[in-house]
């Protein structure tokens, strides 16, 4: 797979070279913050303000604030799309004030079974050291447990000291447990998918901010991003979750998410 680096200056991209992949692209830039996004229908981006706010956010964590412009952003993503005429597009933007960078490759959905038959997960031993800044130097780490996982398994799910579930490696964590949704609040990256997906839950049932232990027993779990949405989870570490199939509450948020993407996605 071919990934594009751009780098934005004045509102100007100049193309930097490719490399295989968005971590490997990553690898050759400055340290920073970085976000994902993705395109719908060609040229539809959902809250790229969110995006811009939490690079912003990041960077200030981390003791590098900076500045960045949303029309900048948003001007920059159209030239690079411009550029690469992607049917759909997932980008990474890494920001290392006051340079910014765009690395864009072709999205591609996982497979739609994936979503009917639920995803196996494992625990790894794996934290990160400054939970709310999205560093970029946490892609290598990532990429390495991603490389330890057993075959067959989509993600690595970091736990606390108590054995509850934090969040992924490149995701969110969700459990429905007796008609509540709980996911971990402080501990965790505030991703811009995770607080769609609290938006649209909140109409489905009510919501507990804190972590819960697999040992304690749960009807559903999920996890979420940028490119998986709303991904059912059918087992971790061997266990079935539940019924061992995505259920029923899982499903319908899904569904709201999807609706939710379809009315608020803007053209770029």
């Amino acid at each position: 797979m071919t990934v594009s680096t751009f780098e934005v200056r004045r509102e100007v991209l100049e193309r930097l070279g490719s490399q295989g992949t968005l971590g490997e692209a990553s690898a050759l830039l400055p340290v920073g913050a970085y976000t994902t996004f993705r395109t719908y229908h060609g040229r539809r981006v959902l809250r790229l303000a969110q995006h811009a706010a939490r690079l912003l956010e990041s960077t200030a964590l981390k003791g590098e604030p900076g500045t960045l412009e949303l029309e900048s952003l948003r001007a920059a993503v159209g030239a690079a799309l411009d550029a690469t005429t992607f049917g759909e597009t997932r980008f990474r933007v890494t920001f290392a004030p006051p340079r910014l960078f765009l690395s864009v490759e072709p999205f591609t959905p996982l497979p739609s079974g994936l979503y009917d038959e639920g995803a196996t997960c494992v625990t790894v031993p794996v934290r990160r050291e400054n939970p709310h800044a999205k560093d970029t130097q946490f892609i290598a780490t990532a990429s390495a447990a991603y490389g330890r996982l057993p075959a067959g398994v989509e993600e690595g799910l970091m736990l606390a000291e108590d054995g509850s579930v934090l969040e992924g490696l490149s995701s969110n964590f969700f459990a429905v447990k007796q008609g509540r949704l709980w996911t971990e609040e402080v501990l965790v990256l505030q991703g811009v998918t995770r607080s769609l997906v609290l938006e649209v839950a909140a109409a489905v049932l009510p919501v507990e901010r804190s972590a819960i232990r697999l040992d304690d027993g749960v009807d559903e779990c999920f996890i979420t991003s940028v490119s998986r949405e709303v991904l059912p989870v059918a087992a971790i570490d061997g266990r079935s979750i539940g019924s061992g199939r995505p259920g029923s509450i899982t499903r319908e948020i899904a569904r709201r998410f999807a609706d939710l993407v379809e009315r608020e996605a803007e053209a770029v």
